[in-house]
Order: structure tokens, then sequence, then C-alpha cells
């Protein structure tokens, strides 16, 4: 998650130069160090981990680069800045390619999470849940991935063509010098990609929801199926007893096969719904199904994947209630400011929401590390070797 897009306003304090903010100085270069530090702990984690190398965690690599991109390109101009006491010291060039860089960053963060909710709505909600390739990027990820930069800078572009070269412009103060753009770039960046990226993961979770229940049902069926095979498979085994109870009374499944099935059926749906049970006649005819040692360990590297993936989904809707805390002060506030012309917004409210928005970067890896077990052990282990 990132930064915010009618980016960083920077006001001229009434006396220029005479005061020098160094909690915003200290505050801003332990931002950067966290933001740098977290998210190359993230690429790092899902490069190096195989328990890692989910779908998910590709556009949260894609995410943590755009975090990254932003402590180097971003942060340390507005810090900058911020320090000056909200006067902008350098040349307008600088500030246009620091503007550029917000809004592209800020686009890239949204739209990677939108990335996401689409690529999981369409194969779950929609398709076989989770029956896909989970390991590695196929062609429809790198397809959303690139979209997800290139719309991001498409939106960013105008600032490249001079947009913010207008007439008796303020070289003491860094900010977006269009309104009609500023609104433009919000409305992409922000409005109408996050209700839609809301929408679209509700539909993604009602779909994990319904498919949750349907295999548990199948579950319970499956069971209950190989009790009857294990009673029909004892009733052929042993011959009846003339005079006695008639037939002997099932025994309970064996823990270790209702564990085994409940493992295999219970994290791997296609497997499921692909196996047909037999029928207690073919016990009678001296015919036993088996499943062979490399299906089974086809199964469960199956299942393992499932289960990182859905440890992977887990995290997805804090990361995006994050995101949404984070910024929404900062777009409605920054909105408001360019629709509004006789409208009052403090320049200190301004400040208040765009750090809010930054400390948006540092956020998520924190949120790896509490949510996602394998996160959080390859974090310490790299904290280990490195104290």
């Amino acid at each position: 998650a990132d930064n915010g897009t009618p980016l960083v306003v920077i006001a001229s304090p009434a006396v220029a130069g005479t005061h020098y903010n160094f909690p915003a100085l200290v505050f801003g270069i332990l931002l950067i160090v966290v933001v740098i530090g977290g998210n190359v702990l993230v690429c790092l984690s899902v490069y190096l981990e195989k328990a890692l190398k989910t779908t998910t965690n590709y556009f949260i690599v894609s995410l943590a680069f755009a975090d990254l991109l932003l402590a180097v390109l971003v942060l340390p101009l507005f810090v900058y800045a911020e320090f000056q006491g909200g006067v902008w010291s350098l040349n307008t060039v600088m500030c246009d390619g620091l503007m550029t860089m917000d809004v592209m960053l800020c686009t890239a963060s949204i739209f990677n999470l939108c990335a996401i909710s689409v690529d999981r709505y369409a194969f779950i909600a929609v398709s076989i849940p989770l029956n896909y390739n989970r390991r590695h990027v196929d062609h429809r990820q790198l397809i959303l991935l690139s979209a997800t930069w290139l719309l991001a800078l498409g939106v960013a572009s105008p600032v490249i063509f001079g947009i913010n070269s207008v007439p008796d412009r303020d070289p003491t103060r860094c900010q977006l010098e269009d309104n009609n753009y500023v609104v433009y770039s919000s409305v992409c960046s922000f409005f109408i990609p996050c209700p839609i990226m809301v929408l679209l993961y509700f539909g993604v979770f009602r779909g994990l929801q319904r498919w949750e229940e349907t295999r548990k049902a199948k579950l319970r069926s499956s069971i209950e199926a190989c009790r009857k095979l294990q009673h029909a498979a004892v009733a052929t085994a042993l011959p009846p007893l003339t005079g006695t109870i008639p037939g002997p009374l099932p025994m309970p499944l064996p823990r270790i096969i209702e564990r085994d099935l409940a493992q295999s059926r219970l994290d791997d749906t296609g497997d499921y719904m692909q196996q047909e049970i037999p029928y207690p006649r073919q016990y009678r005819e001296n015919s036993v199904p088996t499943v062979t040692f490399s299906q089974q360990q086809h199964m469960k590297k199956r299942a393992k994947i499932n289960s990182r993936e859905r440890k992977a989904m887990r995290v997805l809707p804090v990361v995006v209630g994050c995101f949404l805390f984070c910024w929404t002060p900062f777009f409605v506030a920054h909105t408001t400011r360019a629709v509004c012309v006789t409208c009052d917004v403090p320049p200190h409210l301004m400040s208040t929401v765009t750090w809010l928005g930054y400390v948006n970067s540092a956020l998520n890896p924190i949120i790896y590390t509490i949510f996602n077990t394998e996160f959080k052990k390859f974090f310490k282990k790299c904290l280990r070797s490195c104290c």
C-alpha cells in the first residue's frame, strides 16, 4: 500500500526558512528505514521460501515493490520539505518528478489490490475454487501485473507532459496545480477502484464460504460411504455364525483413515470431486480400490498448496482495511480542497493525512508478520541472522 495521488501538498509557511521541523525529520527517517527494511524482507521471503510462493503473494510482492519505490523516490523529498516547514526549496522539475512518482505509486498500490481481487473473484467465485496453478505466475497473472503498472503510469503521465506548468506558479510550493487533474487522478486512483475492489472481495469470500460448506458436506458423505464399505468388507470377510447374532457390528472407522480422508478431501475439492467411491459389491468381488503412493503424494502436495493459498488470502482483508483507513482521509481532504475552492482545508490537516497515507507503506510487513506464520518465521530467521 502506498501513497496518495494528487499528491503531497507542501505548503509554504508564513515566514519561509525560519522554522525547521525536527520531529518530522526524525519520524520521516525512521519511517523510511522501516518501509525499506520491512518490504525488502517481504520480497526476499517470497523469493526464498517455498511455502510462500503462491499467486496471492506474487501480487503482494508487487505491492511491496511499490512501497519500496515510495520510500526511495518520494519519502526523502517529502521529509526534506516537511523538515523545512513545508517550503519547497528545490526546482520545479524535481517537484513534478515527485508528483509523478507519488501519483503513480499510489495508483499502483490500489490497482495491485484490485488485481488480486479480480484474480480471486474470476477463479474462485466464478470458476472452480482454487483449482488452478497457484505455484507460478501464469500469463493471466502477468497480464494483470503489467496492466497494474501501465495503468498507474497512465494516470500519472499528465504531470510528466506538463500539466503542472501553469502561469504564476509558486516555486515554494510543491503540489498538483490543476484542480481538474486533482479530481481526475483521485477518481481514477481511488474513488472508482476502491468500491469495485471491496465488492469483488465480498464476492470472493462469499464464494469461499459456500465452497467450504459444500466440501464439508461432501466430506461427511464420504466418511459415511467409507463406513458402509468397511461394514460390507467385514461382513464378507467373516462367515456368518448360525444361531448367534446375525453378522458382526461394524467397527468404527480407524482414526488414521478418517484423518487422511479429511486431509485429502477437505484440502482439495478438485481431487475430491473427481474420485468416485466404490460400492460394497466390489468388496464382495475381492476388488478393493487402492490409491498409489504417487497419488497420495500428489494429493498431499496440492493440499499443502491450497492451505498456503488460504493463509495468504486471510491476510488480504486486513491489508485492504488498513489501506482504506490510511488513504481515505487523504483523498477526501485533497478532493474537497480541489472541488471547493472556498473551503478552508488547513495545511496542518493536509500534512497529517499525507503522513497517515505514507505510514501505510510500513504497515503491510507488520500485518504479514502477525497474520501469516510463514512470513513470521522468515522474518525471525532473518533478524536472528542479522543480530
